[in-house]
């Protein structure tokens, strides 16, 4: 039975093994990660510090993808930030990443007016440093 919580520090190491936790150290931040058992087999992460609320780097292992992982990744974030009295939450996705677009699409956010924001350089994620030139669509949803 998939169960989606918030990340026990005793649980790091564990899910480290199996999942990409890139913003694991990132200030404000927290991670939700989806259990089927004792298997991580997603995460996503919440950045605290955005009004609204952020939600990133939603992940599922490449084989379980397509089950309803990443749509509970989802509905997990929006009941935390509401639990914690948000009234939204947002989130960026790239303009070429046309399956990330249709969940978010599919589990009700829409994209917002703002201007797509062009993104160049490199970012330092706890996996390293990545080099990045996307361009990402800003997308909200009421809670």
């Amino acid at each position: 039975m998939l169960v989606v919580r918030p990340l026990e520090i005793e649980e790091v190491e564990v899910a480290a093994e199996r999942l990409p936790l890139n913003r694991l150290a990132q200030p404000g931040g927290e991670y939700l990660v989806a259990w089927d058992g004792s298997e991580p087999v997603g995460h996503a992460h919440l950045d605290w510090r955005l009004d609204p609320p952020e939600l990133q780097d939603v992940f599922v292992r490449e084989p379980l993808r397509r089950r309803g992982i990443g749509s509970a990744l989802c509905a997990a974030a929006e009941r935390h930030v509401a639990k914690r009295g948000g009234r939204r939450i947002g989130l960026e996705v790239s303009e070429e990443d046309p399956a990330a677009r249709a969940l978010y699409e599919k589990v009700g956010y829409h994209q917002t007016d703002d201007p797509p924001r062009r993104v160049r350089g490199t970012i330092e994620l706890r996996c390293g440093p990545i080099d990045v030139d996307e361009t990402l669509v800003r997308f909200d949803k009421p809670l």
